[in-house]
């Protein structure tokens, strides 16, 4: 009951975003969990002038079953009245009538700067409504100091500092559900697409979604393109079309200017095309789609985090802390001077104006420039250098996973772009053992990256039993590196071939592991490809499950997720769809907890909301199966409420990658290739490779913020080979929120809180992972 006493106040303002409601949800949630009152005020700062019915208090069910939902169900509005000082002195009289001092805005720069001005203000506004004899010295007294903490709910990702703001991965879902649709339309009358995505001031959106789909061509306000771009530009469609393309995509955000600052427009450029190549020609607007539709999973948990994270912020303030935004670093909380991150904001436009283009870019952030620069490394062949006398094998073990399609081509690209000769294998090792190797170019892996499963096949079998052949295949193909993409199997098999060293010297190569697999089980990552993709399948069949039980009344659906014995997808997805618990292995339960759940349900059950969400993992408990828990829940909760199973299955393996995962794995694909090609240079003595130090085989993964290799020799000691587990997982710490978000007394003396990091441009150009 840290919060007793507080009041804490939520609005949303300036465009909406999806996970705005997450975000509410999870700042009232957590604000009545540690004893504070809680009141949401509507129509964002309109409310707060105008009062009255626009300020409610808040209870537990009052953000029930709005997780899903996109937008803002508490309302915002574009509000002049506030940027007045009478406006603000009407807003300070609402709050103190309340005895509300706490507040949280959620929105984008403008309305965080205006909570701050307001902040700035408090103490002389208070005063003049003492003057005016509107509230007395007493309740001055009391409420004499605003605390202010912010998120940032903006889909174009334009708040410098943050690595993702609420509402931007969701906004990409949209666009990518939009380019892939197109794509298939462009295919086939042979057509060339101009589409233009929101962003006025930041060219994230065009970027990313620009990387993840292979667009021909991209406009973005913070690099405009080279005078005498047209010709270029046509130059390139041509070529593509000559290669045996049957389309052009080109990308172009709202705000796209040229070198002089003068706009380029999507029809300028569809008119360009149309009177230089010929070509069919169409432009496609997203405009407000973009903002609309459902809270990916990403945003979900992001905005639950954050909100969690916000209302520990305020009930840690002192009156010497700056005004706070919480945001996400890697996959920690951090609070970041709200103000530090404003001015950089407006560097980086101030740069774009007085067009210091290449350092606007760098204000951006260095995951920003990785992706402009992956960008242009990907979507052209550029000739190599020179001839390199290296060969690399790329192949996919275990079970299929989003995104390893898109790893596989950035790979291949960009080994082609280091002169290397580049071989595919199908089916995993077992095709490695039987020769089914093949040399690729360029083009040979156009068109992959939005494709879900593995183009290549995957097969889970083990070096160790056709070993002989593999050594037998790499001799024969000269292969000097060997790329891996998959899952536990791919980690299992590398560390054989490393241990078999001692017997055959051909296996004394570079090899490298990208982590894929829906199950998030490989040791030395955070995240593993295709886990985020699995994540929203299970997350949008939850959706649908829940909106059934919401109309049958009095029903508990238990739900099993896949993922062996690794508990990541159902602890994710349950945050992502608020269900009332998530059984996994790593979280020992007993028949006590399932007690407990049962009684929480039934508990539940006599409130406005009449029904619940249960889910488990496969393998979280040997003898608590899915049909025990039904058997179970059915008779406890006889006469009060009903049960159905739904097992998810394969379902979760499938479907297109999220744009995350194509991101992600084009990412680590380059950056895997990059350090082979580095460690081949090293290890080249007198014409041959001979590697046989633990660190020539490794494991490439995102761990906190950074990009890093782990040796599979060294990992072998902090894996659990019985249950294919990395001993320590990071997520485990956020099954508190999970709980609590549940509504279920839990102890939050484990909860680890944000740490303020303040926000330079020093600070800008450290390496993030995404």
């Amino acid at each position: 009951m840290a919060g007793a006493g507080m009041a804490i106040a939520v609005l949303t303002s300036g465009g909406d975003a999806q996970g705005m409601n997450a975000a509410v949800r999870a700042v009232t949630r957590m604000g009545i969990y540690v004893g504070a009152k809680v009141f949401l005020i509507y129509e964002g700062y309109e409310g707060l002038v105008e009062g009255g019915d626009n300020i409610k208090q808040a209870n537990w069910l009052s953000v029930s079953n709005i997780i899903q939902l996109g937008g803002t169900v508490i309302g915002s509005a574009r509000c002049k009245a506030f940027t007045t000082r009478a406006g603000r002195l009407r807003a300070a009289r609402n709050l103190v009538e309340h005895g509300i001092t706490n507040l949280c805005v959620i929105g984008g720069d403008g309305s965080l700067t205006g909570a701050d001005i307001f902040r700035s203000e408090w103490g002389g506004l208070l005063e003049e409504l003492v003057r005016d004899g509107q509230i007395s010295e007493e309740v001055a007294q009391e409420n004499c100091r605003l605390n202010i903490v912010g998120l940032v709910g903006s889909i174009d990702n334009d708040f410098c500092g943050t690595d993702m703001t609420i509402g931007t991965d969701s906004a990409l879902h949209r666009i990518m559900e939009v380019i892939d649709a197109i794509t298939t339309t462009a295919q086939s009358h042979q057509r060339t697409f101009v589409l233009e995505v929101m962003g006025r001031h930041c060219g994230y959106l065009a970027l990313v979604s620009g990387l993840a789909s292979g667009a021909d061509w991209l406009f973005i306000p913070e690099s405009p393109p080279e005078d005498g771009w047209e010709d270029l530009m046509c130059e390139r469609l041509g070529e593509t079309r000559s290669r045996g393309s049957r389309l052009n995509i080109i990308i172009i955000a709202e705000g796209a200017i040229d070198r002089s600052g003068k706009p380029i427009s999507s029809n300028y450029v569809k008119d360009l095309v149309v009177q230089r190549l010929g070509f069919d020609t169409r432009v496609t607007v997203l405009g407000h789609v973009q903002r609309g539709g459902t809270p990916s999973a990403f945003d979900r948990v992001l905005s639950s985090k954050m909100g969690m994270e916000a209302v520990m912020a305020l009930l840690e303030a002192t009156p010497d802390t700056p005004a706070c935004v919480v945001s996400l670093s890697g996959n920690q909380s951090v609070r970041l001077p709200l103000m530090e991150c404003v001015q950089v904001t407006k560097d980086v436009q101030k740069a774009m104006d007085e067009k210091r283009f290449e350092e606007a870019i760098q204000l951006r952030g260095r995951s920003f420039e990785n992706n402009w620069n992956i960008y242009k490394l990907l979507a052209h062949q550029k000739p190599a250098q020179e001839k390199s006398p290296f060969s690399l094998a790329i192949l996919n073990v275990g079970a299929p996973a989003a995104g390893m399609n898109a790893a596989v081509r950035s790979a291949v690209r960009i080994g082609i772009c280091q002169g290397h000769t580049v071989y595919v294998v199908s089916d995993g090792f077992e095709g490695l053992s039987k020769g089914q190797i093949r040399e690729v170019g360029w083009h040979d892996v156009a068109g992959w990256l939005g494709r879900g499963g593995s183009m290549l096949g995957t097969k889970r079998t083990l070096p160790k039993t056709c070993m002989e052949k593999i050594v037998e295949n790499v001799r024969k193909f000269n292969i000097q590196g060997l790329l891996v993409i998959g899952g536990f199997e791919a980690y299992e098999g590398v560390l054989q071939l490393v241990e078999a060293r001692g017997q055959y010297e051909e296996l004394c190569i570079i090899m490298c592991v990208i982590p894929a697999t829906i199950s998030n089980n490989v040791p030395g990552t955070d995240f593993s490809l295709g886990s985020d993709t699995a994540v929203n399948a299970a997350m949008e069949s939850c959706d649908r499950i829940k909106q059934s039980a919401s109309g049958t009344k009095r029903r508990v659906f238990i739900v099993e997720t896949m993922g062996g014995y690794c508990g990541y997808l159902s602890t994710v997805t349950g945050i992502a769809v608020g269900a009332d618990a998530a059984y996994v292995y790593e979280d020992p339960f007993t028949i006590h907890d399932l007690k407990a759940n049962v009684e929480h349900l039934t508990d539940k059950m006599k409130t406005d909301i009449q029904r619940g969400l249960v889910l488990r993992n496969e393998k979280c408990h040997e003898h608590y199966t899915t049909e025990f828990l039904y058997n179970l829940y059915s008779s406890e909760g006889k006469g009060i409420f009903d049960c159905r199973i739904n097992v998810l299955g394969h379902l979760q393996q499938g479907g297109a990658p999220t744009p995350f995962d194509r991101n992600y794995g084009t990412k680590l694909g380059v950056k895997a290739v990059l350090w082979m090609s580095e460690k081949l240079q090293e290890v080249y003595r007198k014409g041959r490779v001979f590697a046989n130090s633990g660190d020539s085989a490794c494991v490439i993964g995102l761990r906190k913020k950074v990009v890093a290799f782990s040796p599979v020799t060294e990992l072998k000691k902090v894996t659990d080979f019985e249950h294919r587990l990395p001993q320590e997982q990071w997520w485990l710490n956020l099954r508190l929120m999970l709980k609590m978000l549940a509504n279920y007394q839990i102890s939050l003396t484990e909860y680890i809180s944000g740490k303020m990091e303040h926000v330079t441009r020093r600070t800008l150009s450290i390496e993030k992972g995404f």
